[in-house]
């Protein structure tokens, strides 16, 4: 498929067929997807969660339960489910240990490069945790970041998927220990393939946006 094509066909999948399950090949571009996705001066703030087996979306359903149930089936009823963890802070420890490995990489010629790298990456945090005092919603927008690229990927491998806020983040903190770790969970995405029931397929439901004349200015 084209990317127009693409961008047609994918939706936010209702329904999964349960009796179907993402190869061990598309998991494995799934997950280059997710380290691949870019961020604010690479910094990378994200820890995902990936459960594949029946055991692994009954513990990520424990974010479903009572006024979320809603969401529980596109849980335990996908082949797969991506957990999106913040991290919490991004203090200096961590901004030296992108900036090594990104050393180790190859990424800087010369430790001038890396030291420049070093301090645009503290300017940047420090922006945010003192004079904008949002450093932690900073770290999220890049986790949301990767979520539209995720989006776009997955279906560029036409795997469907259902990116879900209504979840219980308490429980799925409390669940992974991510506090304990620095993280806090974010927003689930369920992967598989679409039912045939569908209501919501775009066989059944043509896509809605905005007209062109509203959403752009040429300049």
């Amino acid at each position: 498929m084209n990317l127009t094509e693409t961008l047609n066909w994918r939706y936010t999948t209702k329904e999964f067929d349960p009796t179907k399950s993402i190869s061990d090949a598309d998991m494995a571009q799934i997950k280059n997807l997710l380290r691949m996705s870019p961020s604010s001066v690479n910094l990378q703030p994200w820890h995902f969660i990936i459960a594949e087996t029946k055991e692994g979306k009954e513990r990520i359903a424990k974010g479903t339960q009572g006024f979320f149930s809603f969401n529980e089936p596109k849980v335990t009823n996908a082949a797969a489910v991506v957990l999106f963890c913040s991290k919490i802070d991004a203090n200096e420890a961590y901004i030296k240990h992108i900036a090594d490995t990104e050393d180790s990489d190859g990424r800087f010629p010369n430790e001038d490069v890396k030291n420049g790298f070093l301090g645009a990456a503290k300017t940047f945090s420090g922006i945010h945790k003192y004079e904008l005092k949002d450093l932690q919603h900073w770290l999220e927008k890049q986790v949301y970041l990767n979520i539209g690229n995720f989006l776009l990927g997955v279906a560029s491998l036409q795997i469907d998927a259902t990116p879900m806020e209504g979840i219980d983040v308490k429980a799925l903190d409390e669940e992974f220990e991510l506090r304990e770790n620095g993280y806090t969970a974010l927003v689930a995405v369920s992967l598989g393939y679409r039912a045939e029931s569908d209501f919501n397929s775009t066989e059944k439901t043509p896509k809605s946006r905005l007209a062109e004349s509203e959403i752009f200015t040429v300049i």
